[in-house]
């Protein structure tokens, strides 16, 4: 079984786990893992008690994890509380979905909630299993260092700060400890160790004891030791305190002393507008940008850094800014009204930004749109037409400030009625240069045929770009240089990021008339607690802003999101399919009723209500409370059934293999001897064919000379069926004793009445005389069976009730016979696959 090789596998698996601690907000998550390791292990010794082969091992230890999870995340849907039930997997796949989006939603550390916790002890328990069949079943403890390392990579990958010394050390400590246990295995497995007297005079008499060895006769193994002592702490010491020492690999110097220094740090650039966003979305390091936090109820919006308005033929840019003393932030002065925002709603929104000390050159201010008043010490500044907040000589990094913003926030139909542009709106937010191919311009409209109004052109270019024109969320796309770059992304490869998405957009609304310019930043983020957020460098972002009057500037997202394009992008709501009033398909556009209104029912459709319910009001609600707290008979009834089924499975087997064992023995008496003819004599060759023919298979049935049970064949049947009988009843037999020593101790073990013991004898003598005389005439085969049964019968009689209903419910007989199948299964497949493997080298060698 392998119990302290199973124990040291399971604490080592512990020890590296700690590696997960930067990962969750509570230190639950252990216990959730703990419980997975002692239900892996448990599994694992129960299949090497049972001598199962390894791959049916690898399966009790998943079966294992599988009944761990069920009971602690899904024990209320299960059958009896462990069964598994589709219930409970059901519930087991719905906590995993919800795991993996509250993963994908908050940045480490995440909150605990069920779904990950699940995740989590999901995880830990797949790397006990691979340890535990690695380290403790193939006896390969080095290689089962690979998935102990994996859960080292994962906070790696996640965090920046990455794992500390102490949970590398400790993790470093249980992978050691578990080779040297198995070093210690192995090397006992070889026995005592073999040593020489000093003076080859001294030899002991024979037949007399050898004087015990002194210790100076002993190999001196100290220094060896010593030696792989001294390397394992090196090792360690190398592992864990060069990267601490090294700059640039650890995040915070040694041990954490000197952190947000900026000496030896990486530094965090931020985009700008001259310079590809791709640098940020692929950085491999993913480093923190910003935390905030914001009381809006919902996703506080993307934070804006520049408002690039000019296009000039290959690039998007920024005008240049003039900037002046009166420009300048200053105490409790408001920030200039946002453009065109006077009719659609706003709402008010304040954000608290702490920006990481490691950001360099961040001149502009990452901002909700559109901010109206900035909390901030320093020489900052603001540009009146496009809020945008910068500084001519000062850096956001390492600084807090306070930002008030009105969230525009405008209805699909406010959007469909807005009215014409401003002059200087026109004039300046949609010229396009001349060069534009007129491939584009067509396309442009081509797109948008059949929709007269801007948000009807914008919703069909945004639904354009994000689901029926084929595009590609692409990083690896090369950067947009020219315009003929823009062009090719448009008409052939339709493969790119942000930047390609969001600058042909703006574009194609310019083409059309639209006002328009391309807004970069970063989206929201990753939520970490409630209203706390935190914005990565691979949330940089490009997206277009299109100008509606009365509602101003409005954002929309041609981007694709989520695990196919960039992850934390989030299209708004008025951009999205709108409900039509049937006088277009896209003109006239409404948005879909409130389902708590009162007469919502009777604007959800022309033709009449949504739905009604003939029954009454009341009677959806009976059904479903019915369904919910009624005391379902036919679920108990199908668990009774289950139970029983499985409790009979044993009996059952039991049952067939006794028929099965007369039945064959029957089956091979069934022909008659078919008679002999004189024939003329045979040849060397036909006579050797008859001699192999007389030759008896052992494997074989034996048949008698009138067509009865063969007495050898009876007597192995019986003895078998005996045998199996005694195991049923919990009776010792020694597989080393003779048939006539194994009568005479179950006989004197046993108080048999005489016919018992005669009926004992026969079997016994019927099995001496089929082993080691075969010629011999033995018992009929009717004789033997009833001699079984009485045999069998003295047995239950012998025993107490308890063994007796063990004998006929679960017969170890049986449990002895499937481990004996599957260790011969297993032997086969493990046969085959050897021949396979040396199936090359033989061709090779024909």
């Amino acid at each position: 079984m392998r119990v302290r090789m199973t124990v040291m596998a399971g604490l080592a698996t512990l020890a590296c786990s700690l590696a997960l601690y930067p990962l969750f907000e509570r230190a639950s998550w252990f216990w959730a893992g703990l419980g997975a390791v002692l239900a892996v292990s448990g599994g694992g010794l129960l299949a090497r008690r049972l001598r199962m082969p390894a791959p049916v091992g690898l399966l009790f230890g998943l079966a294992a994890l599988l009944l761990y999870l069920n009971l602690a995340f899904a024990g209320g849907e299960a059958w009896l509380g462990v069964v598994p039930s589709p219930e409970s997997v059901r519930r087991l796949g719905e906590l995993a979905d919800e795991g993996w989006r509250a993963a994908n939603r908050y940045a480490a550390p995440v909150p605990l909630v069920p779904g990950i916790a699940m995740l989590a002890a999901a995880g830990i328990g797949l790397v006990a299993v691979l340890v535990d069949l690695l380290a403790v079943r193939l006896r390969r403890a080095a290689p089962a260092g690979l998935p102990l390392l994996a859960m080292y990579s994962v906070p790696a990958a996640v965090r920046e700060d990455g794992v500390g010394w102490l949970a590398f050390g400790i993790g470093a400590f249980g992978f050691l400890a578990l080779l040297t246990a198995d070093a210690r295995e192995q090397v006992g497995g070889w026995g005592r160790t073999v040593t020489t007297r000093r003076s080859p005079r001294e030899v002991p008499l024979a037949g007399a004891q050898p004087p015990p060895a002194d210790r100076a006769d002993r190999p001196d193994a100290s220094a060896l030791a010593a030696s792989g002592r001294r390397i394992a702490a090196g090792t360690v010491a190398v592992a864990v305190l060069l990267p601490a020492a090294i700059p640039g690999l650890h995040p915070r110097g040694v041990f954490g002393v000197g952190g947000g220094s900026g000496r030896g740090t990486q530094t965090v650039t931020t985009p700008d507008p001259l310079v590809s966003l791709k640098r940020e979305l692929t950085r491999l390091d993913d480093s923190t940008v910003l935390t905030y936090r914001s009381d809006a109820p919902e996703s506080p919006g993307y934070l804006r850094l520049y408002a690039l308005d000019r296009f000039d033929g290959d690039r998007w840019t920024y005008s240049p800014l003039k900037s002046s003393s009166k420009d300048r932030l200053s105490g409790d002065r408001a920030l200039p009204a946002p453009q065109g925002l006077t009719v659609a709603p706003s709402r008010e929104v304040t954000t608290e930004v702490r920006v990481r000390p490691e950001v360099r050159n961040m001149t502009f201010l990452p901002v909700p749109y559109a901010p109206a008043k900035v909390s901030i010490k320093g020489d900052w500044r603001v540009h009146g037409p496009s809020l945008m907040i910068y500084s001519l000589r000062d850096s956001a990094g390492g600084r807090s400030y306070t930002v008030r913003s009105l969230i525009p926030q405008p209805t699909a139909g406010q959007l469909a009625a807005s009215g014409p542009y401003p002059p200087e709106i026109v004039a300046h937010y949609t010229a396009v240069p001349k060069n534009v191919p007129p491939e584009v311009r067509k396309l442009a409209s081509d797109v948008t045929a059949g929709s007269a109004t801007a948000l009807g052109q914008a919703v069909r270019l945004q639904r354009w770009f994000t689901l029926s024109g084929g595009f590609t969320y692409d990083l690896s796309a090369p950067a947009p240089q020219h315009g003929s770059d823009l062009v090719d992304f448009l008409l052939h490869s339709k493969r790119g990021y942000c930047e390609q998405f969001a600058a042909a957009m703006a574009l194609m609304a310019r083409i059309l008339g639209i006002p328009s310019r391309v807004a970069m930043g970063y989206t929201p983020g990753s939520e970490v607690k409630p209203g706390e957020w935190v914005v990565r460098s691979r949330d940089a972002h490009a997206w277009p802003e299109l100008y509606f009057e009365g509602s101003g500037w409005v954002r929309f997202e041609p981007t694709p999101s989520g695990a196919a394009g960039q992850g934390t992008a989030l299209a708004p709501e008025y951009s999205l399919p709108a409900v039509s009033t049937g006088g277009g398909p896209d003109d006239q556009v409404t948005q879909a009723p409130d389902a708590s209104s009162p007469d919502a029912g009777a604007t959800a459709s022309p033709s009449g209500p949504a739905h009604r319910n003939d029954e009454g009001a009341g009677a959806a609600t009976d059904v479903q409370e019915g369904d919910d707290g009624g005391f379902s008979a036919a679920r108990w009834l199908a668990v009774a059934l289950l139970v029983l089924l499985l409790m009979a499975v044993p009996m059952t087997l039991r049952i067939y293999t006794r028929w099965r064992r007369w039945a064959a023995l029957t089956a091979s008496a069934g022909g008659t001897p078919t008679p002999k003819r004189r024939r003329a004599s045979p040849g060397p060759a036909e006579e050797a064919e008859r001699r192999r023919k007389r030759t008896p298979d052992p494997a074989a049935p034996v048949r008698s000379a009138n067509g009865t049970p063969d007495p050898t064949g009876a007597a192995h049947a019986a003895w078998q069926e005996m045998r199996a009988d005694a195991l049923d009843h919990g009776l010792e037999w020694r597989a080393s004793d003779s048939p006539r020593a194994a009568a005479r101790r179950l006989g004197e073990l046993l108080e048999m009445d005489a016919p018992s013991v005669q009926a004992l004898t026969r079997i016994a003598r019927a099995e001496e005389l089929a082993r080691y005389s075969r010629t011999r005439a033995s018992e009929p085969a009717e004789r033997l069976r009833a001699d079984v049964r009485t045999v069998r019968e003295a047995f239950a009689a012998s025993v107490g009730r308890r063994a007796r209903w063990r004998a006929r419910l679960l017969p170890p007989s049986t449990m002895e016979q499937t481990r004996t199948a599957l260790r011969t299964a297993g032997d086969r497949a493990l046969d085959a696959t050897a021949r396979l493997n040396d199936l090359p080298s033989r061709l090779r060698r024909r």
